[in-house]
């Protein structure tokens, strides 16, 4: 006996996709920022969905301290192309959850509402460009 479709009528068919009458809204409510973007090494550069977006490779030149406790605006499970030399706008959003960070690089490890010790940066020591374009 074959399994009933809940999303319309018949059976279900394996990898069939079904789609919502009306768009689905991703993100819905958030808080957009939009910033530049430049990708400033001589490779292209990809950002998934969920990357802390200020911890994303260093040759990417945009606002990081405007960026902290944000992500990509994009859906889950994609990516952010970046080619070398070209300006991009991204808009970004709050991370939700626990609002913690850890791995990926050594800058404000933990939780992201709890600001680092004045004056330590451990990108500006490791020369992650870091300024307005």
């Amino acid at each position: 006996m074959a399994e009933q479709n809940p999303g319309g009528p018949g059976p279900v068919v394996p990898g069939e996709h079904l789609y919502a009458d009306d768009p689905i809204e991703i993100n819905a409510g958030a808080a957009r920022l939009e910033l530049d973007v430049v990708n400033t090494g001589d490779r292209p550069v990809q950002v998934g969905s969920h990357v802390h977006f200020p911890q994303a490779n260093t040759a990417l030149a945009f606002d990081r301290a405007a960026a902290h406790g944000h992500r990509l605006d994009i859906p889950a499970g994609t990516a952010v192309r970046f080619e070398p030399g070209l300006a991009q706008r991204v808009s970004l959003i709050p991370l939700r959850g626990s609002r913690e960070v850890y791995g990926i690089s050594l800058d404000a490890p933990g939780p992201l509402d709890i600001p680092p010790p004045p004056g330590w940066s451990a990108s500006t020591e490791r020369g992650i460009l870091d300024g307005d374009l």
